[in-house]
C-alpha cells in the first residue's frame, strides 16, 4: 500500500470551467503555504477531484521573509513531482513564485532571473497598505525584458480600493490581475466587493485558489458553482487554461 492512501482515479469531478490554477502554496516547508508533503498530497488529490489537470504552484519570494530562489523552489518541486508519480496521482504540476516587490525583486528582473508562468508570465504582490514607491518602474522594467506583469489578488491592497480608477491606470500600463476565489467567500468584506467590480467592469485576467490549506479549496469550490463565477467568465476573458 503506498504512503498516502490511493487516489480513486474512477471519482467523478465537478463541472469545472477552469483546468489550471495559477496561483497556490503547495511546496511543502517552504513559505506560509503547506508544511507536510502528506499536506501537499491531499491538497492535490482535491484540486484533481475538482477537475483540475494542471497546476501552477507558486512560493513566495520575499527577501527578508521567504528568501527563496530558483534552486530552492525547483529541488522542492522535483521531490512534490516525484511523490506524485510514486502515488499515481496524475496531474501536472509546475512552478513559478509570487513575487514581493522589493528591491531585490527588481535585482532578479535585471538579471533576467524569474520564474515564470505559461511562457511570459510574472505574478508579483506588494503591501497591502502602501503602494510601492518602485511599483511603476518594476512594472516598466518587467515589460521592457518580455515580461507580462500579473497582479496577485488585487482586491486586497488597501491603497488601491479607494478609487477604482486605480486598477485602470494599472492596466493601461499593461498589468494583469488575478483574483482570489476565496475573497469573493465572505461577500460583505471590501475585498469581495471589489473582486465584484473588477469581475463586472471585465478587469480580470486570472482566478486563482491561493491555496495555504484545504479550506481554500472549499472556498475555491463554492465559488466555481456560484453565480459571480458565470458572470466572471461571461464579462471577461479568462487565461487560465492557455
Amino acid at each position: 500500500m503506498h504512503l498516502f492512501s490511493l487516489f480513486n482515479k474512477k471519482t467523478q469531478v465537478t463541472d469545472n470551467p477552469f483546468k489550471v490554477d495559477i496561483h497556490s502554496h503547495l511546496l511543502p516547508k517552504i513559505d506560509d503555504g503547506v508544511q507536510s508533503i502528506k499536506e501537499s498530497i491531499n491538497l492535490i488529490k482535491k484540486f484533481k477531484l475538482m477537475g483540475y489537470t494542471k497546476l501552477i504552484t507558486t512560493p513566495h519570494i520575499i527577501s527578508d521573509c521567504y528568501p527563496n530562489n530558483r534552486e530552492i523552489i525547483t529541488e522542492k518541486l522535483y521531490y512534490l513531482q516525484e511523490t506524485l508519480r510514486m502515488e499515481e496521482i496524475d496531474i501536472e504540476i509546475e512552478a513559478a513564485a509570487e513575487y514581493y516587490i522589493d528591491m531585490n525583486f527588481l535585482t532578479l528582473i535585471e538579471d533576467k532571473n524569474i520564474l515564470t508562468f505559461m511562457g511570459h508570465y510574472v505574478l508579483f504582490e506588494t503591501s497591502y497598505t502602501d503602494k510601492p514607491i518602485i511599483l511603476d518602474e518594476i512594472i516598466k522594467n518587467l515589460i521592457s525584458q518580455g515580461y507580462i506583469p500579473v497582479m496577485a489578488h488585487p482586491e486586497r491592497y488597501q491603497y488601491l480600493r479607494n478609487n477604482i480608477e486605480n486598477y485602470k491606470k494599472l492596466k493601461a500600463q499593461g498589468v494583469l490581475f488575478q483574483i482570489n476565489a476565496k475573497s469573493l467567500f465572505h461577500k460583505s468584506r471590501s475585498s469581495a466587493k471589489i473582486a465584484l467590480q473588477l469581475i463586472e467592469l471585465g478587469l480580470v485576467d486570472f482566478i486563482g485558489s491561493d491555496a495555504h490549506r484545504m479550506h481554500d479549496l472549499t472556498k475555491l469550490e463554492h465559488f466555481l458553482k456560484s453565480n459571480e463565477c458565470k458572470k466572471m467568465i461571461k464579462l471577461n476573458k479568462i487565461k487560465n487554461n492557455l
